[in-house]
């Protein structure tokens, strides 16, 4: 086998195989794990989206309370709601697959486009959020380092996540234990220092509720609260994480699955609930330059008693630095979730099918260079500006939440016969009121600051998703038309089959998935050259991509194929009185596993000549390369280079 260079090895790491046991359980996530790496996007917006609700109530601040408690209680209705999702769909794909199966495959591509975008916008809100907190601590006049910082951030993210999953979760894995320790430290103490409030809390807010009622009316109440509510939707972001990730679980994937959504609910509920009690009860108030939690948590660390100004600042400095690193962490969420829905959108042919690729770390490398470069861009253009990004960030996050809640109200709605029916459609349509009236009232309340945008970028996703998937549609019946004209071909008795000659001249033939590309090389060798050749050898290596390495059935189902296909081949030339064989392989990289093959035909059948066909276009602008592989041109020079000879035949489409 080839080796990497040592580079590449060094930052990377060693290969994984993906036929061994070993490889599917180092990279696969028990439920801490999985909450550290995907819940971690839902905790992280406790340093934010509670801030934005709670600044939104303006010199309201009394209906903060009601606030927390339902925020609380939003936090459990969307993650029980969440939990169905990983019932009815264990391999993964949360909101794409949900609205793909249930509501229709328009309805999952507008899904999967918005959380393309989500998963970047995760990366860029996590990461510019983190470099705010970190920034509170330092001087304002050297700002214009953020957004530097930022894209080094991005750039070491995406490289930990090339090395693999677990590998950057447990790089990142103390940062998150600190934030948990140090916050839930905070939000118990606040409260309990600040404990003969408490009993004047509840009274105090119903009057002032009742007060404002009686000069304003009802209505304004209202409408204040729910737009605050509304605008804090931010904090909900992440839930939907570990839906999309199914995959990457440990077995049994749905009772992992469901801890993970237990462990990040509690979490995130207390979290955010907890903080915008601290900010009641602290009488928290913006100020240019700190986050709402900079302020709440300085004036909490003053009150320790400590003599030491360098112990308080040394302490909050150690608090916000956590709460900046959890952010980083979130932004790993974006690196895991956003290459998965890439990568089965690529399956159902709306994104390019490379997407699907794994690399020798059992990665989706595409998916993860996509995500930093397009959260890089984001950055830029918006100058790492929070309070627009959180518009952007809400927007597509309850896009998908309302989606899939409309999908599971309609699963339900339609399984009558299930005696769990009523009560889980009770939750899934609450689940979706809710979720549709802050999407709404954001789009509306927002429209003018940013949230036009986040409909246009995700509009011109799904325009290119549709395009995509012509082109692909079209190709594919063109395939299917040649499929069909060569797949009916006459056999003869294959019960005495000619002996191979190794010294004999050879055509070896590289074969896909497709009956009529492998038939079309055949044809054409014995038309230009009849007779010439007197053993006909069958190469394929198939890809393992994000799909087959699903499990170990459908591994084996691509082996099955594969062999079926082979076989058909040889069993085609036996019969026409041609000696023949074939060999198989499989790996992430199907140049280096073809590259093998060839080696091996060379050392056993010395006066081989190589043969593959290759797809042309009457056009061939830019795109076709990103849409088709360049393998066969690839395997030609790689096979020259070793003084081997490849004939490419081209098969018109």
């Amino acid at each position: 086998m080839n080796r990497p260079p040592l580079l590449r090895r060094f930052l990377f790491g060693k290969p994984l195989d993906p036929f061994n046991i070993a490889s599917r359980e180092q990279i696969a996530l028990v439920a801490f794990f999985a909450w550290v790496g995907l819940g971690a996007d839902g905790l992280s917006s406790a340093c934010y989206g509670p801030a934005e609700a709670f600044l939104a109530l303006g010199e309201h601040k009394h209906l903060g309370l009601y606030l927390a408690l339902l925020t609380a209680l939003t936090v459990f209705v969307i993650a029980l709601a969440y939990n169905q999702v990983i019932e009815l769909f264990p391999s993964g794909g949360g909101g794409y697959k949900v609205a793909t199966r249930l509501l229709g495959p328009y309805a999952g591509l507008v899904s999967g486009s918005a959380l393309i975008v989500d998963y970047v916008l995760t990366i860029a809100i996590s990461v510019a959020s983190g470099i705010d907190a970190l920034f509170s601590l330092l001087p304002p006049d050297i700002g214009a380092m953020k957004i530097p910082v930022e894209l080094g951030i991005v750039g070491v993210l995406a490289l930990l996540n090339l090395r693999g999953m677990k590998e950057s979760i447990q790089m990142l894995l103390p940062i998150f234990v600190g934030f948990i320790v140090t916050h839930a430290f905070l939000i118990i103490y606040g409260i309990i220092d600040h404990a003969e409030r408490l009993p004047e809390l509840v009274p105090a807010t119903l009057a002032e509720t009742q007060g404002l009622a009686t000069e304003y009316g009802w209505m304004f109440v209202a409408a204040l609260f729910l737009r605050a509510y509304s605008l804090g939707g931010g904090t909900y972001t992440g839930i939907e994480a570990v839906s999309n990730n199914v995959q990457a679980l440990a077995e049994p994937r749905v009772k992992t699955g469901k801890w993970t959504m237990f462990y990040m609910a509690v979490s995130l509920s207390f979290m955010a609930g907890g903080i915008i009690i601290l900010y009641l009860l602290w009488d928290a108030n913006d100020v240019e330059g700190q986050t709402l939690n900079a302020v709440t948590f300085t004036s909490i660390i003053a009150s320790f008693g400590w003599q030491s100004e360098f112990a308080n600042h040394a302490f909050l400095s150690l608090v916000l630095a956590l709460e900046g690193g959890l952010l980083f962490v979130a932004a790993n969420t974006g690196f895991l979730g956003g290459p998965a829905v890439l990568s089965n959108m690529a399956a159902d042919s709306w994104m390019p099918h490379q997407f699907r690729h794994l690399s020798n770390r059992l990665v989706t490398q595409n998916g993860i260079v996509l995500m930093a470069g397009a959260a890089a861009a984001i950055l830029l253009v918006t100058g790492g500006d929070v309070s627009m990004l959180v518009v952007l960030y809400s927007i597509n996050v309850f896009l998908t939440f309302t989606l899939s809640l409309a999908g599971l109200c309609r699963f339900w709605f339609s399984s009558r016969f299930d005696p769990r029916w009523r009560r889980r459609l009770a939750l899934s349509g609450v689940g979706f009121v809710v979720c549709a009236g802050i999407l709404v009232i954001t789009i509306v309340e927002k429209f003018l600051e940013g949230g036009w945008a986040t409909l246009v970028i995700t509009g011109l996703v799904v325009a290119a998703s549709l395009l995509i998937r012509m082109h692909y549609a079209a190709t594919r019946a063109k395939l299917q038309v040649a499929d069909e004209l060569y797949g009916e071909q006459y056999f003869g008795s294959v019960a005495h089959a000619p002996e191979l000659d190794p010294a004999a001249p050879t055509a070896a033939f590289m074969v896909g998935s497709s009956r009529g590309g492998a038939m079309h090389a055949m044809l054409w060798v014995n038309r230009l050259w009849p007779e010439h050749y007197k053993n006909f050898i069958f190469l394929s290596a198939r890809e393992v991509d994000a799909q087959s390495y699903g499990g170990k059935d459908a591994l084996e189902a691509l082996k099955s194929r594969t062999v079926q296909d082979l076989r058909y081949y040889v069993n085609l030339c036996h019969s026409n009185g041609i000696a023949a064989t074939y060999y198989d392989a499989y790996g992430v990289d199907t140049a280096n596993e073809m590259m093998q093959l060839c080696e091996r035909v060379r050392a056993e059948f010395p006066n081989a000549v190589f043969f593959t066909s290759k797809l042309v276009f009457d056009r061939e602008p830019w795109y076709i390369r990103l849409l088709h592989n360049q393998v066969a041109y690839e395997m030609q020079r790689r096979l020259q280079l070793e003084g081997m000879q490849m004939v490419i035949l081209p098969m018109k489409v």
